[in-house]
């Protein structure tokens, strides 16, 4: 039996940063892992996802570029390499994940967890098992894709990571689910050559953010020939040996589509099964997710959890930031989690971010606010680039012109967010930001503009 200070089960974005950031509190640390370091983000999430994207983006780029001048006579697309090249950017950022937790000298134990009790877990890997007694531990252990009963994971029927794995790209794609996954991984194969088809239960797809943006990322599936089919409910598949056809009814009539796969992104479920949480007492949501309190300590106080399993969106950087928290209020601090300056971002085509507050949710607490947009077919970057559907939006108070959130839809939006993402975690107002030196030709020069319009002194759009 080894004795530790802090047990950090699971090494992925959440697990591995709070793992390190327990390490520079003075603590000693080991950290359990039953797959892959890195976690479902680095391995069959986030990065593998963004370099799909990213090959289809140049793809579609290659064959697409006449206006500005470019003329390809023959683009092809060597899947192999594709695959090739994917599994080259998760095995160095998985390496690194690994040579941050042996630099920060954290043990690391590959294995499932089982809880003892509150201060003991007994992990298991094959027929060895080893028992680790502890004063605090982390739960970081992520979700994973929701079965539908009707939709029984196979070859032809896939989840997210099968997605990112198939041996050939799909003549023809169906996407059940037009969340940020469904719709990212659909935008991505389109661009790629799929024929695509989403199939959305809700009465829009993307619904996490405001339909002035998501408005803009429908007539961009609409040019690449996406059919996206609302308001409609997924019925059952039937699978041959060269694909699937696929039922679901909408608008009170029943349909059917043919692909050769179909990909189910209906949400996610919290991995807290079969670790023997309610033996030690942990209280658990009405959605199966952890309690937890502002510090991230569950209702068992040594034991503490981030992530996907805690209540909040289920964002890689949120339980980065969760991590910290965890790992710095066992270390004593006054450490607490805030959730205002979060950014979400939806790598479609083109991109969506979003910070803080939109015009919708403010109003629904009772609070005044400004809104002023700017418009990327205003922006010389964005023109030189070709790319000028978008705006950037900035909400501010209007009690004292605090900026308390920011949309961004666009090129470049996933980057161009970090900036209005500071501005309101440091209480910034517009002035401050139209007051601020941007770089010229940039896009993010878009932030200084729209800032500009909320003080009524706009340069590149009349007033």
């Amino acid at each position: 039996m080894k004795y530790i200070d802090t047990l950090v089960i699971g090494a992925g974005p959440g697990g591995y940063v709070a793992a390190i950031r327990a390490t520079q509190m003075g603590q000693n640390v080991t950290i359990v892992e039953r797959e892959y370091l890195g976690g479902v983000c680095s391995n069959v999430g986030c990065i593998p996802s963004k370099v799909m994207i990213s090959v289809g983006h140049r793809f579609e780029q290659a064959k697409h570029s006449g206006d500005m001048g470019v003329v390809a006579q023959e683009v092809q697309l060597n899947w192999t390499n594709v695959q090739q090249f994917k599994k080259g950017v998760v095995s160095k950022l998985v390496d690194g994940v690994e040579r941050l937790l042996i630099g920060n000298k954290i043990d690391i134990v590959n294995g499932e967890a089982h809880f003892v009790n509150a201060n003991t877990v007994r992990v298991l890997d094959g027929a060895n098992s080893q028992t680790y007694t502890y004063k605090n531990v982390i739960l970081a252990t992520g979700s994973r894709p929701v079965e539908i009963p009707t939709f029984t994971f196979t070859e032809r029927v896939i989840n997210s990571n099968g997605a990112l794995s198939l041996t050939e790209v799909p003549e023809k794609l169906v996407v059940i689910g037009g969340g940020y996954i469904g719709t990212e991984l659909g935008s991505a194969y389109a661009n790629l050559g799929s024929q695509v088809t989403i199939i959305e239960g809700g009465k829009d797809i993307l619904a996490g953010f405001e339909e002035q943006m998501t408005h803009i990322v429908k007539k961009g599936l609409k040019k690449k020939g996406v059919e996206v089919v609302v308001g409609a409910l997924a019925k059952g598949v039937e699978e041959h040996e060269e694909g699937v056809v696929v039922s679901y009814e909408a608008g009170g009539e029943e349909k059917t589509v043919e692909a050769n796969y179909v990909l189910v992104t209906v949400g996610r479920r919290p991995n807290t099964d079969e670790m023997g949480l309610e033996a030690v007492g942990i209280e658990f949501e009405e959605n199966g997710l952890l309690k937890v309190d502002k510090q991230c300590r569950t209702s068992v106080p040594n034991i503490y959890a981030i992530g996907d399993i805690v209540s909040g969106p289920q964002l890689a950087h949120k339980a980065s930031y969760e991590g910290k928290v965890a790992a710095e209020a066992i270390a004593g601090e006054k450490s607490i989690v805030d959730y205002l300056a979060i950014p979400a971002v939806c790598f479609t085509d083109p991109e969506l971010a979003t910070v803080g507050y939109n015009e919708e949710q403010a109003k629904a607490e009772g609070i005044e606010v400004k809104a002023t947009q700017f418009p990327f077919a205003a922006n010389g970057r964005a023109v030189a680039l070709n790319a000028t559907e978008g705006f950037v939006k900035l909400i501010a108070r209007k009690e004292d012109g605090r900026l308390i959130g920011a949309q961004i839809v666009g090129a470049g939006a996933s980057d161009m967010i970090a900036e209005m993402t500071l501005a309101i975690e440091a209480g910034m107002t517009a002035e401050d930001i139209a007051l601020t030196i941007h770089a010229h030709p940039t896009l993010g020069e878009m932030t200084m503009g729209a800032a500009e319009v909320m003080i009524g002194r706009p340069i590149h759009v009349v007033k």
